[in-house]
């Protein structure tokens, strides 16, 4: 009896992105083989293979780094948080009081975690406004690592990636970007000129508010290697199961991103003309809007408060719509209006979406 003949994968050379989110990363396509990458419970393998042991590798987690390293254009590491790729970028990147240019307003969880190396004496933080490219390659200029997040997360501030990098680059300086709001179907930082790019895959890569990880992803061997050292020897290591829910989110990101991002920008229009918006901050692109409303942050909470459909919490990317007002944090940055409102953009029918928020914004004026 003849063995069915067995087709090969296909490659993303061969086929748009949109077709690769789908087909890639999958197992060999063999008789009764599973169609999904399997989620890999194992702690520990039999001796002689690549992985080892569980804290150095898993199938699942494999599977997903290949196909969002596929997608960045370089190589990918999944970790057990957004915070644990951040967090291992910096501790191969600095030390000896190294100087980080980082964005004037970004994740906290970033700032706070240079400024806890600064605390020990490994960094020095210089925070510069991201839409000025002339103060970052000022400050690039004694800088070990040029940190940026594009849009910037409250305030979706844009960088010039490619200038920052040149001149990052010209001093000698590593450029690290946080890609967790384009993702790399609206921007690939690596082709860019970036060294490495950081995601929190807790949000629009896995994209239904049930998965907490991170990764990060890079086209310099020696960079990978010792981020890879990094995660091997402090165990900030991702679940399967997280590895195989973020992996199922990435292959709807396509859709799930042009739907968001259609809802985005219907939202931006209306919003431009409603009485109790003073400011509308939106790059252009993304699913993240951030919105200043008149009567400062009494009435931004007031709005808060008033929603039905969005869903007033700190996360986002996730297939529903939230909101929050940032400044409520005490450690947000001062650059951030206090009555500012981000705002997830989900999946939910636009008119819904209006009409739930213009109502609470209505409420937030008395």
């Amino acid at each position: 009896m003849n063995e069915p003949e067995r087709k090969a994968a296909p490659s993303h050379d061969a086929v748009r992105t949109a077709t690769w989110l789908v087909a890639g990363a999958r197992p060999e396509p063999v008789p009764d083989a599973p169609f999904n990458q399997p989620v890999t419970f194992a702690s520990t393998y039999h001796a002689g293979g690549p992985m080892a042991y569980g804290r150095y590798g898993n199938p699942t987690w494999t599977a997903f780094e290949q196909l969002l390293g596929e997608l960045e254009g370089g190589r990918a590491l999944a970790f057990a948080s957004g915070l644990a790729a951040s967090s291992a970028v910096l501790s191969v990147l600095t030390g000896d009081d190294a100087v980080v240019v980082a964005p004037d307003n970004a994740y906290l969880g970033v700032l706070d975690q240079i400024r806890e190396l600064e605390a020990a004496g490994a960094a020095r933080m210089i925070q510069v406004d991201v839409t000025d490219a002339e103060a970052i390659a000022t400050a690039a200029r004694s800088a070990s690592v040029v940190w940026l997040e594009s849009p910037t997360n409250p305030n979706l501030d844009v960088a010039d990636i490619a200038a920052a990098a040149r001149a990052a680059r010209a001093a000698g300086a590593v450029t690290v970007v946080d890609n967790t709001f384009a993702t790399p179907l609206r921007q690939r930082p690596l082709d860019l000129g970036a060294d490495v790019v950081v995601h929190s895959a807790t949000k629009l890569l896995a994209g239904h508010s049930d998965v907490v990880l991170g990764a990060v992803v890079t086209a310099d061997d020696t960079l990978f290697q010792r981020v890879d050292g990094q995660r091997r020897l402090h165990g900030a290591v991702p679940g399967p199961m997280e590895a195989y829910l973020a992996l199922r989110g990435v292959r709807t990101l396509g859709v799930r991103l042009d739907r968001a991002e259609a809802n985005a920008g219907e939202l931006v229009r209306r919003l431009r003309g409603h009485p109790a918006v003073e400011r509308v901050r939106y790059p252009g692109f993304g699913t993240m809007v951030s919105i200043e409303v008149a009567g400062g942050a009494a009435a931004a909470d007031r709005v808060v408060g008033a929603v039905r459909l969005w869903v007033h919490s700190t996360s986002l990317g996730g297939v529903e719509s939230s909101l929050e007002r940032r400044r409520h944090w005490p450690t947000e940055s001062v650059t951030v209006a206090e009555s500012l409102l981000r705002l997830s953009v989900g999946i939910e029918d636009v008119d819904d979406l209006w009409g739930d928020l213009v109502r609470a914004l209505d409420a937030g004026r008395t």
